[in-house]
């Protein structure tokens, strides 16, 4: 009963922290492998995915209701993503994912100085892109954030709330609302390649799932109240703890 208890706090946890600015796998999944730790990854990981996929998608609806999603930049990432996440999983499949692990701190760090320099950065929603050019944009990152949370992971919602905000000039808030659109589809495909293969609990993960959906719609309700400036913040903490995590396991890899 308490691994159980201790299961739902990490997933209602890392449903508000991925409704706000992702990153909610840093609490979910390293809870799961400390309840299970001689449960196969592959299990854990795709179980982590079950419960994920409902958070994401009602962080997804909640901000739809309350707040314009650019759809132009949002469905032909999400499509790209839901391709490419299979590409990456495949890859990953193929080819070691340790130099992602050694390369991932050093990008964080670039990522968490940009946003500490520009004060006024993601503070006002002014896209600067429109059109096939806005949608050609959408179709690359979608793809190549969609083989990163394919083939490696960590840190995606914080990346693509980064990207949408430095390349198509969104606020905090309007990034976080897009991006939870494109984690649905990583979700879903990561979801599907799991399921094919059998690596799920079903019953866990709809139990983990139920008090994502809590976290969620906290969640998503706290952003939109308090706005782009709490999400900035928040996306500078998460970013912070995931240079510290994933630093930490570059050094003992090393």
């Amino acid at each position: 009963m308490v691994d159980y208890l201790l299961l739902g706090g990490a997933a209602f946890s890392a449903g508000l922290v991925d409704a706000v600015v992702g990153g909610g796998g840093l609490i979910q999944l390293p809870t799961m492998f400390s309840v299970f730790p001689n449960m196969a990854p592959a299990t854990l990981i795709g179980t982590n995915k079950l419960a994920s996929i409902f958070g994401t998608s009602v962080a997804a609806v909640s901000y739809a209701r309350r707040v314009a999603i650019a759809w132009s930049v949002a469905a032909p990432a999400a499509i790209a993503a839901l391709v490419f996440a299979f590409f990456g999983a495949y890859t990953v499949t193929q080819v070691s994912a340790e130099f992602m692990r050694l390369l991932l701190p050093v990008v964080l760090v670039a990522v968490a100085a940009y946003t500490f320099a520009r004060k006024d950065f993601g503070a006002v929603h002014a896209p600067v892109h429109s059109g096939v050019k806005e949608q050609s944009l959408a179709l690359l990152v979608g793809s190549g954030i969609g083989f990163y949370d394919g083939f490696f992971g960590p840190g995606t919602g914080s990346f693509l709330v980064f990207l949408f905000v430095r390349i198509f000039g969104f606020d905090f808030l309007g990034a976080s609302a897009v991006a939870k659109v494109v984690n649905v589809a990583c979700n879903f495909a990561a979801l599907i390649w799991f399921g094919y293969s059998g690596h799920l609990i079903w019953q866990l993960g709809l139990l983990m799932a139920i008090c994502q959906i809590g976290g969620a719609f906290i969640g998503s309700r706290l952003a939109m109240k308090h706005g782009s400036g709490f999400v900035r913040k928040l996306f500078l903490l998460v970013v912070s703890v995931l240079i510290l995590k994933t630093g930490h396991d570059a050094w003992l890899r090393w």
